[in-house]
Protein backbone atom coordinates (compact mmCIF):
# COMPACT_ATOMS: atom_id res chain seq x y z
CA UNK A 1 0.00 0.00 0.00
CA UNK A 2 1.27 3.72 -0.71
CA UNK A 3 2.68 5.28 2.33
CA UNK A 4 0.33 8.09 1.44
CA UNK A 5 -0.65 9.08 5.40
CA UNK A 6 2.96 9.50 6.16
CA UNK A 7 4.06 11.81 3.59
CA UNK A 8 0.92 13.55 2.77
CA UNK A 9 -0.04 17.00 4.41
CA UNK A 10 -3.72 15.61 5.27
CA UNK A 11 -5.12 19.51 5.97
CA UNK A 12 -3.56 20.46 2.94
CA UNK A 13 -4.91 17.79 1.15
CA UNK A 14 -8.26 18.13 2.63
CA UNK A 15 -8.45 21.59 1.96
CA UNK A 16 -8.03 20.77 -2.03
CA UNK A 17 -10.57 17.59 -1.78
CA UNK A 18 -13.25 20.11 -0.80
CA UNK A 19 -11.94 22.71 -3.39
CA UNK A 20 -12.62 19.85 -6.13
CA UNK A 21 -15.70 18.38 -4.22
CA UNK A 22 -17.59 22.15 -4.36
CA UNK A 23 -16.67 22.25 -7.92
CA UNK A 24 -18.98 19.50 -8.67
CA UNK A 25 -21.53 20.07 -5.77
CA UNK A 26 -21.85 23.16 -6.96
CA UNK A 27 -22.74 22.46 -10.62
CA UNK A 28 -25.95 20.57 -10.09
CA UNK A 29 -27.68 23.92 -8.59
CA UNK A 30 -25.96 26.24 -10.65
CA UNK A 31 -26.84 25.08 -14.54
CA UNK A 32 -30.51 24.39 -12.98
CA UNK A 33 -31.14 27.85 -12.17
CA UNK A 34 -29.58 28.80 -15.61
CA UNK A 35 -31.54 26.54 -17.89
CA UNK A 36 -34.76 28.70 -18.76
CA UNK A 37 -31.83 31.04 -20.01
CA UNK A 38 -29.95 28.87 -21.84
CA UNK A 39 -33.06 27.32 -23.74
CA UNK A 40 -34.22 30.66 -24.87
CA UNK A 41 -31.13 31.35 -26.37
CA UNK A 42 -30.38 27.79 -27.74
CA UNK A 43 -34.13 26.72 -28.26
CA UNK A 44 -34.97 22.74 -28.18
CA UNK A 45 -36.45 22.65 -25.31
CA UNK A 46 -38.21 19.43 -25.44
CA UNK A 47 -34.28 17.96 -25.01
CA UNK A 48 -34.27 19.77 -21.68
CA UNK A 49 -34.39 17.13 -19.10
CA UNK A 50 -31.82 15.53 -20.80
CA UNK A 51 -29.37 18.37 -20.21
CA UNK A 52 -28.98 16.74 -16.73
CA UNK A 53 -29.55 13.73 -17.54
CA UNK A 54 -26.59 13.01 -19.83
CA UNK A 55 -24.63 14.63 -16.70
CA UNK A 56 -26.18 12.35 -14.49
CA UNK A 57 -25.96 9.16 -16.43
CA UNK A 58 -22.02 9.58 -17.29
CA UNK A 59 -21.16 10.40 -13.74
CA UNK A 60 -23.34 6.92 -12.48
CA UNK A 61 -22.12 4.60 -14.95
CA UNK A 62 -17.91 5.85 -14.83
CA UNK A 63 -17.99 5.83 -10.34
CA UNK A 64 -16.98 2.60 -10.06
CA UNK A 65 -14.88 1.82 -13.32
CA UNK A 66 -12.90 5.34 -11.83
CA UNK A 67 -12.92 3.04 -8.57
CA UNK A 68 -11.26 0.53 -9.67
CA UNK A 69 -8.86 2.18 -12.13
CA UNK A 70 -7.57 4.03 -8.71
CA UNK A 71 -7.08 0.30 -6.76
CA UNK A 72 -4.67 -0.48 -10.20
CA UNK A 73 -2.79 3.23 -10.73
CA UNK A 74 -3.68 4.76 -7.44
CA UNK A 75 -5.60 7.77 -6.52
CA UNK A 76 -3.88 11.29 -7.59
CA UNK A 77 -3.66 10.33 -11.65
CA UNK A 78 -7.27 8.65 -12.12
CA UNK A 79 -8.33 12.01 -10.12
CA UNK A 80 -6.56 14.87 -11.77
CA UNK A 81 -7.64 12.96 -15.41
CA UNK A 82 -10.86 13.18 -13.65
CA UNK A 83 -10.93 16.90 -13.23
CA UNK A 84 -9.23 17.19 -16.37
CA UNK A 85 -11.60 15.38 -18.49
CA UNK A 86 -14.65 17.38 -16.19
CA UNK A 87 -12.54 21.38 -17.34
CA UNK A 88 -12.46 20.36 -21.02
CA UNK A 89 -16.23 19.31 -20.78
CA UNK A 90 -16.84 22.79 -18.80
CA UNK A 91 -15.05 24.83 -21.30
CA UNK A 92 -17.47 22.97 -24.15
CA UNK A 93 -20.08 23.31 -22.66
CA UNK A 94 -19.78 27.16 -22.60
CA UNK A 95 -19.03 27.04 -26.17
CA UNK A 96 -21.95 24.94 -27.04
CA UNK A 97 -24.25 26.58 -30.63
CA UNK A 98 -27.10 24.05 -29.47
CA UNK A 99 -29.28 21.79 -27.27
CA UNK A 100 -27.65 18.76 -29.39
CA UNK A 101 -24.02 20.51 -28.20
CA UNK A 102 -24.66 21.04 -24.94
CA UNK A 103 -25.99 17.56 -24.44
CA UNK A 104 -23.16 15.96 -25.86
CA UNK A 105 -20.58 18.21 -23.67
CA UNK A 106 -22.70 17.85 -20.44
CA UNK A 107 -21.76 14.02 -21.35
CA UNK A 108 -17.92 14.01 -21.03
CA UNK A 109 -18.92 16.75 -18.16
CA UNK A 110 -20.09 13.47 -16.16
CA UNK A 111 -17.09 11.40 -17.43
CA UNK A 112 -14.88 13.48 -15.64
CA UNK A 113 -17.36 14.08 -12.31
CA UNK A 114 -17.50 10.08 -12.27
CA UNK A 115 -13.50 10.09 -10.72
CA UNK A 116 -14.05 13.38 -8.58
CA UNK A 117 -16.27 11.96 -5.43
CA UNK A 118 -15.21 8.15 -5.33
CA UNK A 119 -11.61 8.72 -5.41
CA UNK A 120 -11.50 11.91 -3.47
CA UNK A 121 -13.78 9.83 -0.94
CA UNK A 122 -11.13 6.68 -0.81
CA UNK A 123 -8.34 9.56 -0.46
CA UNK A 124 -9.78 10.08 3.15
CA UNK A 125 -10.35 6.80 3.53
CA UNK A 126 -6.41 6.08 3.33
CA UNK A 127 -5.24 9.07 5.18
CA UNK A 128 -7.26 8.71 8.08
CA UNK A 129 -8.66 5.90 10.66
CA UNK A 130 -12.23 5.36 10.98
CA UNK A 131 -12.66 7.39 14.27
CA UNK A 132 -11.07 10.14 12.35
CA UNK A 133 -13.18 9.91 9.43
CA UNK A 134 -15.97 11.20 11.31
CA UNK A 135 -14.44 14.81 11.58
CA UNK A 136 -13.45 15.06 8.20
CA UNK A 137 -16.30 13.83 6.41
CA UNK A 138 -18.22 16.22 8.25
CA UNK A 139 -16.35 18.87 6.71
CA UNK A 140 -16.78 17.58 3.23
CA UNK A 141 -20.62 17.51 4.34
CA UNK A 142 -20.76 21.20 4.61
CA UNK A 143 -18.90 21.51 0.94
CA UNK A 144 -22.04 19.89 0.12
CA UNK A 145 -24.62 22.10 2.03
CA UNK A 146 -23.03 25.14 1.07
CA UNK A 147 -23.29 24.42 -2.53
CA UNK A 148 -26.60 23.89 -1.96
CA UNK A 149 -27.29 27.62 -1.10
CA UNK A 150 -24.33 29.32 -2.97
CA UNK A 151 -25.26 27.66 -6.18
CA UNK A 152 -28.87 29.25 -7.21
CA UNK A 153 -27.82 32.54 -6.24
CA UNK A 154 -24.46 32.40 -8.15
CA UNK A 155 -26.24 31.52 -11.47
CA UNK A 156 -29.06 33.75 -10.88
CA UNK A 157 -26.42 36.59 -10.78
CA UNK A 158 -24.40 35.01 -13.54
CA UNK A 159 -27.09 34.80 -15.79
CA UNK A 160 -28.50 38.17 -15.29
CA UNK A 161 -24.74 39.91 -15.02
CA UNK A 162 -22.36 38.09 -17.62
CA UNK A 163 -23.12 35.45 -20.73
CA UNK A 164 -24.50 32.01 -19.37
CA UNK A 165 -21.24 30.08 -20.53
CA UNK A 166 -19.69 31.21 -17.51
CA UNK A 167 -21.76 28.89 -15.53
CA UNK A 168 -19.52 26.25 -16.65
CA UNK A 169 -16.31 28.45 -17.20
CA UNK A 170 -16.51 29.18 -13.86
CA UNK A 171 -15.28 25.38 -13.06
CA UNK A 172 -11.65 26.25 -15.24
CA UNK A 173 -9.84 28.06 -12.19
CA UNK A 174 -11.19 25.95 -9.67
CA UNK A 175 -10.02 22.94 -11.35
CA UNK A 176 -6.64 24.23 -12.83
CA UNK A 177 -5.78 25.05 -8.74
CA UNK A 178 -7.32 21.70 -7.52
CA UNK A 179 -5.01 20.08 -10.03
CA UNK A 180 -2.08 21.75 -9.04
CA UNK A 181 -2.56 21.32 -5.34
CA UNK A 182 -3.27 17.51 -5.64
CA UNK A 183 0.25 17.20 -7.54
CA UNK A 184 1.99 19.11 -4.91
CA UNK A 185 0.61 18.06 -1.71
CA UNK A 186 -1.00 14.88 -2.12
CA UNK A 187 2.38 11.94 -2.06
CA UNK A 188 1.70 9.01 -3.41
CA UNK A 189 3.78 5.94 -4.19
CA UNK A 190 2.01 3.26 -6.37
CA UNK A 191 4.70 0.37 -7.41
CA UNK A 192 4.56 0.00 -11.50
CA UNK A 193 3.04 -3.14 -12.24
CA UNK A 194 1.67 -5.00 -15.02
CA UNK A 195 -2.73 -4.46 -15.02
CA UNK A 196 -4.94 -6.26 -17.57
CA UNK A 197 -7.71 -3.69 -17.47
CA UNK A 198 -11.00 -5.05 -18.11
CA UNK A 199 -12.11 -2.96 -21.27
CA UNK A 200 -14.57 -5.94 -21.52
CA UNK A 201 -16.14 -5.35 -18.33
CA UNK A 202 -16.62 -1.68 -18.43
CA UNK A 203 -17.86 -1.45 -21.70
CA UNK A 204 -20.76 -4.29 -20.45
CA UNK A 205 -21.40 -2.45 -17.39
CA UNK A 206 -21.80 1.08 -18.78
CA UNK A 207 -24.65 -0.10 -21.40
CA UNK A 208 -25.81 -2.07 -18.68
CA UNK A 209 -26.31 0.42 -16.44
CA UNK A 210 -26.76 3.40 -19.38
CA UNK A 211 -30.02 0.98 -20.21
CA UNK A 212 -31.37 1.16 -16.74
CA UNK A 213 -30.92 4.35 -16.52
CA UNK A 214 -32.62 5.64 -19.47
CA UNK A 215 -35.63 2.78 -18.47
CA UNK A 216 -35.96 4.33 -15.13
CA UNK A 217 -35.80 8.34 -16.31
CA UNK A 218 -37.86 7.97 -19.70
CA UNK A 219 -40.50 5.12 -18.70
CA UNK A 220 -43.10 7.78 -18.24
CA UNK A 221 -42.60 9.49 -21.78
CA UNK A 222 -41.22 6.52 -24.01
CA UNK A 223 -43.08 4.34 -26.18
CA UNK A 224 -43.51 0.36 -25.28
CA UNK A 225 -41.23 -0.71 -28.03
CA UNK A 226 -38.24 1.73 -26.67
CA UNK A 227 -38.88 0.11 -23.23
CA UNK A 228 -39.07 -3.31 -24.47
CA UNK A 229 -35.72 -2.84 -26.55
CA UNK A 230 -33.78 -1.15 -23.99
CA UNK A 231 -35.04 -3.89 -20.95
CA UNK A 232 -33.76 -6.67 -23.70
CA UNK A 233 -30.35 -4.65 -24.13
CA UNK A 234 -29.98 -4.69 -20.03
CA UNK A 235 -30.88 -8.03 -19.53
CA UNK A 236 -28.48 -9.08 -22.63
CA UNK A 237 -25.46 -6.62 -21.45
CA UNK A 238 -25.86 -7.33 -17.95
CA UNK A 239 -25.66 -11.12 -18.21
CA UNK A 240 -22.94 -11.03 -20.65
CA UNK A 241 -21.09 -8.81 -17.83
CA UNK A 242 -22.13 -11.41 -15.07
CA UNK A 243 -19.96 -13.62 -17.48
CA UNK A 244 -17.22 -11.49 -18.13
CA UNK A 245 -16.37 -10.65 -14.69
CA UNK A 246 -16.56 -14.23 -13.11
CA UNK A 247 -14.00 -15.44 -15.89
CA UNK A 248 -11.33 -12.33 -15.74
CA UNK A 249 -8.45 -12.56 -13.43
CA UNK A 250 -9.15 -8.59 -12.33
CA UNK A 251 -12.95 -7.81 -12.92
CA UNK A 252 -13.63 -4.21 -13.38
CA UNK A 253 -16.26 -4.97 -10.69
CA UNK A 254 -15.49 -7.69 -8.06
CA UNK A 255 -18.41 -10.46 -7.68
CA UNK A 256 -17.03 -11.49 -4.66
CA UNK A 257 -16.26 -7.94 -2.86
CA UNK A 258 -20.13 -6.85 -3.52
CA UNK A 259 -21.26 -10.01 -2.23
CA UNK A 260 -19.79 -9.72 1.35
CA UNK A 261 -22.30 -9.19 3.53
CA UNK A 262 -20.66 -5.65 4.66
CA UNK A 263 -21.15 -4.40 1.29
CA UNK A 264 -23.68 -5.94 0.08
CA UNK A 265 -25.73 -4.45 2.88
CA UNK A 266 -24.30 -1.30 3.42
CA UNK A 267 -24.74 -0.82 -0.67
CA UNK A 268 -28.83 -1.88 0.09
CA UNK A 269 -29.03 0.69 2.75
CA UNK A 270 -27.41 3.37 0.91
CA UNK A 271 -29.81 2.37 -1.87
CA UNK A 272 -32.80 2.75 -0.15
CA UNK A 273 -32.02 6.14 1.45
CA UNK A 274 -31.18 7.69 -1.65
CA UNK A 275 -34.52 6.40 -2.98
CA UNK A 276 -36.31 7.94 -0.02
CA UNK A 277 -34.55 11.30 -0.19
CA UNK A 278 -35.29 12.13 -3.49
CA UNK A 279 -38.94 11.03 -3.05
CA UNK A 280 -38.73 13.57 -0.01
CA UNK A 281 -36.58 16.63 -2.09
CA UNK A 282 -38.99 16.31 -5.22
CA UNK A 283 -42.73 15.85 -3.24
CA UNK A 284 -42.06 17.79 -0.17
CA UNK A 285 -41.72 21.35 -1.69
CA UNK A 286 -44.97 20.55 -3.82
CA UNK A 287 -46.80 19.87 -1.21
CA UNK A 288 -45.68 23.04 0.86
CA UNK A 289 -46.27 25.51 -2.31
CA UNK A 290 -49.32 23.71 -3.43
CA UNK A 291 -51.18 22.38 -0.19
CA UNK A 292 -50.21 24.58 2.57
CA UNK A 293 -50.11 27.49 -0.21
CA UNK A 294 -46.38 28.79 0.96
CA UNK A 295 -43.80 30.83 -1.63
CA UNK A 296 -41.20 28.82 -3.11
CA UNK A 297 -39.27 30.49 -0.40
CA UNK A 298 -40.86 28.99 2.64
CA UNK A 299 -40.82 25.48 0.52
CA UNK A 300 -37.19 25.49 -0.14
CA UNK A 301 -36.97 25.97 3.83
CA UNK A 302 -37.97 23.00 4.34
CA UNK A 303 -35.78 21.32 2.68
CA UNK A 304 -32.72 23.44 3.89
CA UNK A 305 -33.72 21.45 6.81
CA UNK A 306 -32.22 17.99 5.65
CA UNK A 307 -29.10 20.20 4.33
CA UNK A 308 -28.35 21.30 7.59
CA UNK A 309 -29.63 17.66 9.35
CA UNK A 310 -27.02 15.78 7.33
CA UNK A 311 -23.72 17.49 7.94
CA UNK A 312 -24.84 18.01 11.43
CA UNK A 313 -25.35 14.28 12.23
CA UNK A 314 -21.31 13.78 10.36
CA UNK A 315 -19.80 16.38 12.23
CA UNK A 316 -21.15 14.51 15.37
CA UNK A 317 -20.03 11.26 14.57
CA UNK A 318 -17.14 10.86 16.07
CA UNK A 319 -18.54 11.76 19.42
CA UNK A 320 -21.13 9.50 18.66
CA UNK A 321 -19.01 6.82 17.94
CA UNK A 322 -16.97 7.39 21.10
CA UNK A 323 -19.45 7.44 23.59
CA UNK A 324 -22.29 4.98 22.24
CA UNK A 325 -19.90 2.82 19.90
CA UNK A 326 -20.16 2.28 16.03
CA UNK A 327 -23.10 -0.41 15.94
CA UNK A 328 -25.81 1.68 18.52
CA UNK A 329 -24.75 4.80 16.45
CA UNK A 330 -25.74 3.33 13.23
CA UNK A 331 -28.74 1.47 13.93
CA UNK A 332 -30.01 5.04 16.22
CA UNK A 333 -29.27 6.87 12.72
CA UNK A 334 -31.41 4.28 10.85
CA UNK A 335 -34.34 4.87 13.06
CA UNK A 336 -34.02 8.37 12.25
CA UNK A 337 -34.64 7.80 8.79
CA UNK A 338 -38.67 6.98 9.17
CA UNK A 339 -39.38 8.71 12.23
CA UNK A 340 -38.21 11.38 10.08
CA UNK A 341 -40.69 10.44 7.29
CA UNK A 342 -43.40 9.53 9.72
CA UNK A 343 -43.81 13.18 10.28
CA UNK A 344 -45.16 13.65 6.02
CA UNK A 345 -47.83 11.50 7.18
CA UNK A 346 -49.23 14.16 9.61
CA UNK A 347 -49.35 16.70 7.24
CA UNK A 348 -52.88 18.25 6.30
CA UNK A 349 -53.84 21.49 4.44
CA UNK A 350 -53.65 23.12 8.14
CA UNK A 351 -50.62 22.31 9.17
CA UNK A 352 -47.64 24.64 9.79
CA UNK A 353 -44.47 24.41 7.20
CA UNK A 354 -42.15 23.50 10.56
CA UNK A 355 -43.93 20.08 10.31
CA UNK A 356 -42.40 19.63 7.28
CA UNK A 357 -39.06 21.19 8.50
CA UNK A 358 -38.95 18.58 10.88
CA UNK A 359 -39.39 15.85 9.32
CA UNK A 360 -36.49 16.61 6.60
CA UNK A 361 -34.21 17.80 9.69
CA UNK A 362 -34.52 13.96 11.03
CA UNK A 363 -34.52 12.24 7.73
CA UNK A 364 -31.09 14.05 7.00
CA UNK A 365 -29.90 13.37 9.92
CA UNK A 366 -30.34 9.75 9.99
CA UNK A 367 -29.11 10.07 6.49
CA UNK A 368 -26.07 11.57 7.51
CA UNK A 369 -25.05 8.78 10.27
CA UNK A 370 -26.04 6.26 7.48
CA UNK A 371 -23.81 7.29 4.51
CA UNK A 372 -20.90 7.99 6.96
CA UNK A 373 -21.19 4.95 8.63
CA UNK A 374 -21.49 2.60 6.02
CA UNK A 375 -18.20 4.04 3.40
CA UNK A 376 -15.90 3.85 6.99
CA UNK A 377 -17.10 0.81 7.87
CA UNK A 378 -16.52 -0.59 4.32
CA UNK A 379 -13.82 1.25 3.38
CA UNK A 380 -12.05 0.15 6.60
CA UNK A 381 -13.32 -3.78 5.69
CA UNK A 382 -10.76 -4.10 2.68
CA UNK A 383 -7.16 -3.78 1.70
CA UNK A 384 -5.47 -0.69 -0.34
CA UNK A 385 -5.98 -2.57 -3.40
CA UNK A 386 -9.56 -2.75 -2.96
CA UNK A 387 -10.77 0.47 -1.02
CA UNK A 388 -11.10 2.58 -4.18
CA UNK A 389 -13.21 -0.22 -5.62
CA UNK A 390 -15.45 -0.41 -2.33
CA UNK A 391 -16.27 3.19 -1.63
CA UNK A 392 -17.18 3.45 -5.60
CA UNK A 393 -19.81 1.10 -5.02
CA UNK A 394 -21.47 2.78 -2.02
CA UNK A 395 -21.64 5.79 -4.38
CA UNK A 396 -23.04 4.06 -7.14
CA UNK A 397 -25.99 2.95 -5.11
CA UNK A 398 -27.04 6.13 -4.01
CA UNK A 399 -26.97 7.42 -7.61
CA UNK A 400 -29.11 4.55 -8.89
CA UNK A 401 -31.23 5.27 -5.60
CA UNK A 402 -32.05 8.78 -6.60
CA UNK A 403 -33.06 7.46 -9.97
CA UNK A 404 -35.12 5.01 -9.30
CA UNK A 405 -36.75 6.91 -6.51
CA UNK A 406 -37.65 9.89 -8.59
CA UNK A 407 -39.34 6.94 -10.80
CA UNK A 408 -40.77 4.98 -8.49
CA UNK A 409 -42.47 7.84 -6.02
CA UNK A 410 -43.29 9.77 -9.24
CA UNK A 411 -45.25 6.89 -10.74
CA UNK A 412 -47.09 6.69 -6.96
CA UNK A 413 -47.87 10.13 -7.67
CA UNK A 414 -49.24 9.98 -10.83
CA UNK A 415 -51.08 6.87 -9.90
CA UNK A 416 -52.46 8.98 -7.24
CA UNK A 417 -53.69 12.02 -9.23
CA UNK A 418 -55.77 9.25 -11.33
CA UNK A 419 -57.15 7.59 -8.38
CA UNK A 420 -58.48 10.70 -6.83
CA UNK A 421 -59.00 13.51 -10.30
CA UNK A 422 -61.89 12.36 -11.70
CA UNK A 423 -63.63 14.40 -15.07
CA UNK A 424 -63.44 18.02 -14.74
CA UNK A 425 -60.92 18.12 -11.57
CA UNK A 426 -58.99 15.97 -13.18
CA UNK A 427 -57.84 18.28 -16.86
CA UNK A 428 -58.45 20.93 -14.25
CA UNK A 429 -55.17 20.01 -12.19
CA UNK A 430 -53.39 18.56 -15.10
CA UNK A 431 -54.00 22.23 -17.02
CA UNK A 432 -53.04 23.84 -13.87
CA UNK A 433 -49.84 21.81 -12.62
CA UNK A 434 -49.03 22.85 -16.33
CA UNK A 435 -48.75 26.55 -15.57
CA UNK A 436 -45.49 28.21 -14.44
CA UNK A 437 -47.52 29.63 -11.43
CA UNK A 438 -49.41 26.61 -10.86
CA UNK A 439 -48.96 25.55 -7.40
CA UNK A 440 -49.72 28.78 -6.03
CA UNK A 441 -53.07 28.81 -7.68
CA UNK A 442 -53.99 25.10 -7.04
CA UNK A 443 -53.28 25.95 -3.32
CA UNK A 444 -56.31 28.93 -3.94
CA UNK A 445 -59.37 25.98 -5.02
CA UNK A 446 -60.09 24.10 -2.43
CA UNK A 447 -61.60 21.20 -4.44
CA UNK A 448 -58.18 20.94 -6.58
CA UNK A 449 -56.44 20.67 -3.48
CA UNK A 450 -57.97 18.42 -2.13
CA UNK A 451 -56.77 15.89 -4.31
CA UNK A 452 -53.52 16.90 -4.54
CA UNK A 453 -53.48 16.52 -1.02
CA UNK A 454 -54.16 12.92 -0.97
CA UNK A 455 -52.38 12.31 -4.08
CA UNK A 456 -49.07 13.45 -2.52
CA UNK A 457 -50.10 11.41 0.88
CA UNK A 458 -49.81 8.54 -1.38
CA UNK A 459 -45.82 9.64 -1.94
CA UNK A 460 -45.39 9.94 1.56
CA UNK A 461 -46.15 6.34 1.97
CA UNK A 462 -44.35 5.48 -0.39
CA UNK A 463 -40.93 7.51 1.20
CA UNK A 464 -42.21 6.03 4.85
CA UNK A 465 -42.32 2.36 3.54
CA UNK A 466 -38.64 2.89 1.81
CA UNK A 467 -37.13 4.66 5.49
CA UNK A 468 -38.61 1.59 7.02
CA UNK A 469 -36.85 -1.24 3.98
CA UNK A 470 -33.68 1.41 4.82
CA UNK A 471 -33.64 1.18 8.72
CA UNK A 472 -33.93 -3.12 8.36
CA UNK A 473 -31.43 -3.09 5.73
CA UNK A 474 -29.30 -0.82 7.75
CA UNK A 475 -29.73 -3.38 11.13
CA UNK A 476 -28.56 -6.00 8.95
CA UNK A 477 -25.26 -4.54 8.68
CA UNK A 478 -22.52 -6.63 10.27
CA UNK A 479 -20.70 -4.21 12.36
CA UNK A 480 -18.67 -6.25 14.93
CA UNK A 481 -17.50 -5.58 18.68
CA UNK A 482 -14.27 -4.68 16.82
CA UNK A 483 -15.41 -1.95 15.13
CA UNK A 484 -16.58 -0.71 18.26
CA UNK A 485 -13.15 -0.67 20.09
CA UNK A 486 -11.53 0.93 17.08
CA UNK A 487 -8.60 2.40 18.70
CA UNK A 488 -8.08 6.10 17.41
CA UNK A 489 -4.56 5.61 16.92
CA UNK A 490 -2.93 6.70 13.63
CA UNK A 491 -3.20 5.11 10.20
CA UNK A 492 -1.08 1.91 10.70
CA UNK A 493 2.24 1.84 8.74
CA UNK A 494 1.59 1.45 5.04
CA UNK A 495 4.32 -0.82 2.61
CA UNK A 496 4.37 -0.02 -0.80
CA UNK A 497 1.67 -1.39 -3.32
Amino acid sequence: MPNTAQRSNRALVVATIMLATFMVAIEATIVATAMPKIVGQLGGFTYYSWVFSAFLLAQSTTTVIYGKLSDIFGRKPILIVGIAVFLCGSLLCGLAWSMTSLILFRLLQGLGAGAIQPVTMTIIGDLFTLQERGRVQGIMATVWATSAVVGPLAGGVIVDSVSWAWIFWINLPIGVLSIAAFLVFLKESVAHKQAKIDYAGAILFSITITALLVILTEAADASAGILLLLGAVFLVAGTLFLRQERRVAEPIISIALWSRRLVATSNAATLLAGMALIGLSTVLPMYVQGVLGRSSIVAGFTLTMLVVGWPLAVMLSSRFFKAFGIRRTLRVGSLMFPFGASFLLFLTPDSHPALAGAGSFFMGFGMGLISLTSIALVQDSVEWSMRGSATASIIFARSLGNTLGATVLGAILNAGITHYAVGEAASSLHEVLNQPTGLSELAADPAIRAVFDASLHWTFWGVAVVAVLTFLAAWLIPVGHAHDRASTSSVPSEASH
